[in-house]
């Protein structure tokens, strides 16, 4: 039996998610992968081929930066050729920004990365419709300054048990978050955009599912005064409390704005 030599791309990614069911193929809607993998099959003209990504984004989330691991057999890509057709057959809303070889020791999901994920959002008045694919309109005053002490107490090593949406006694939950901020959005601008918007950046080797939409929701309610500061330091303290936490907040403000892969 010959064998086929395989061969590994690390191809960077960013994307609009509004339009999509998330990242994972699903059999009765558009996600990003089939879109991916459609693309790919065309400009191949072959289907032999896989593709591993560095996490699977929840519907109508967009990424900044993002990465996936195509696996091709017996032919190596001729990559100057290649990646102008990949991005020219993309749906408008999905472009890729570079593609690179790595070899069969890099694992796009098991190698050491850091995350970093943003949620913009805006106050008050009714923003114009063109805002929607981008950033969340909370139509009430909230409590900044009580949020932005709350985005503080994530940071560190804890258990987000309460913050791990449908989690089993198996799911693995302790984590360490690097970074949580609440700050002046000063770095996306557009003309249709409101006067002042917020954004909440987070930074972790790993989150689960809805864990940022779920911290998000809970900075949401300390804003609002449904909950204090002591009520989010014992959710993250859930062998004792035992807390469920119920608001996710909506996904359309959320993406992906980075991954950084360590040592490659």
């Amino acid at each position: 039996m010959p064998f086929n030599k395989r061969y590994f791309y690390l191809i960077e990614l960013q994307y609009l998610g509004f339009r999509y069911h998330g990242w994972q193929k699903q059999p009765t809607v558009n996600t990003l992968q089939r879109m991916v993998e459609r693309t790919l099959a065309f400009v191949l003209n072959h289907k032999n081929f896989k593709v591993l990504a560095t996490g699977r984004t929840d519907a109508m989330v967009s990424a900044q930066q993002t990465y996936i691991e195509l696996f091709i057999d017996d032919d190596p890509l001729i990559l100057e050729e290649f990646h102008p057709l990949f991005n020219k057959n993309l749906p408008p809303d999905i472009r890729s920004l570079s593609i690179k070889e790595v070899d069969d020791k890099f694992n796009i999901i098991q190698h050491p990365k850091v995350k970093e994920y943003q949620y913009l959002f805006a106050l008050k008045e009714k923003f114009h419709p063109f805002c929607a694919p981008f950033m969340v309109n909370i139509q009430e005053d909230l409590n900044i300054e009580l949020m932005q002490e709350a985005a503080k107490l994530f940071e560190g090593k804890h258990d987000f048990r309460s913050y791990a949406h449908r989690s089993t006694e198996k799911t693995q939950t302790e984590g360490e978050i690097i970074h949580s901020e609440l700050a002046l959005n000063t770095t996306y601008k557009a003309n249709f955009f409101p006067n002042e918007s917020w954004l909440y950046t987070v930074r972790g080797a790993g989150f689960k599912r809805n864990q940022i939409r779920l911290m998000m929701g809970v900075l949401i309610d300390v804003g609002r005064g449904k909950i204090d500061l002591e009520y989010v330091k014992q959710t993250l303290q859930p062998q004792q409390y035992h807390i469920k936490l119920e608001h996710i907040a909506q996904a359309s403000g959320l993406f992906l704005n980075k991954v950084d892969f360590l040592d490659i």
